[in-house]
């Protein structure tokens, strides 16, 4: 199983049980969930999903800081994951210009949750897709109900941050749900561009 043959329900739950925890600030729970986010969503062996998982928290940690966080370092990182996934996939992206892209939608993402009056979430659907399209060499439109469907995701996420971050609350099943539901799509449209 490699990054082209995820388990899109897998990968999902685990996102969703990443992000509660993540926002919950409750790291050694995030860790786990990044661990097997890693495993899943890749394919990696074991100790590679250590390591990525490593990096992923690691690159959330400094980024988490509102407003003074470090994308610097976030980014530095992310490029480091993706250094990894990419040794240990046939896959030929960049992986300094997936890190570039992987935090440019860290960062529509955090603007939507702080200006949310003001910015498009348009803007976020687009750097997740051109995520997307890089990693996996797709065609950018091929992706974009992957990206939406994520975009929705974080809404109901932030939604839930809003609302006091209740662990109990309606809209984890909702943000999973659209988590599902992007990488269904991912997983589509990957399956029918392989290289």
């Amino acid at each position: 199983m490699g990054m082209r043959s995820f388990d899109p329900v897998r990968v999902g739950e685990l996102e969703c049980t990443a992000w509660v925890s993540y926002y919950r600030r409750r790291w050694l729970t995030f860790l786990g969930a990044a661990f097997g986010l890693t495993r899943a969503s890749f394919g990696l062996s074991w100790p590679a999903t250590v390591r990525g998982g490593w990096l992923v928290l690691r690159a959330n940690q400094v980024w988490a800081p509102y407003p003074d966080n470090d994308p610097d370092a976030a980014r530095a990182y992310m490029r480091r994951f993706y250094e990894l996934v990419g040794r240990n996939s046939a896959e030929g992206f960049d992986p300094a210009e997936a890190a570039r892209l992987e935090l440019d939608w860290w960062r529509a993402h955090r603007e939507l949750q702080h200006d949310g009056d003001d910015v498009d979430v348009g803007e976020l659907v687009g750097a997740l897709a051109a995520l997307y399209s890089h990693v996996y060499s797709v065609d950018r439109e091929t992706v974009i109900t992957a990206a939406r469907e994520r975009a929705a995701a974080m809404v109901s996420s932030d939604r839930w941050v809003d609302q006091g971050r209740d662990p109990a609350s309606p809209l984890i099943a909702e943000e999973r749900a659209a988590l599902v539901r992007s990488y269904q799509a991912l997983l589509g449209a990957v399956a029918r561009t392989q290289r």
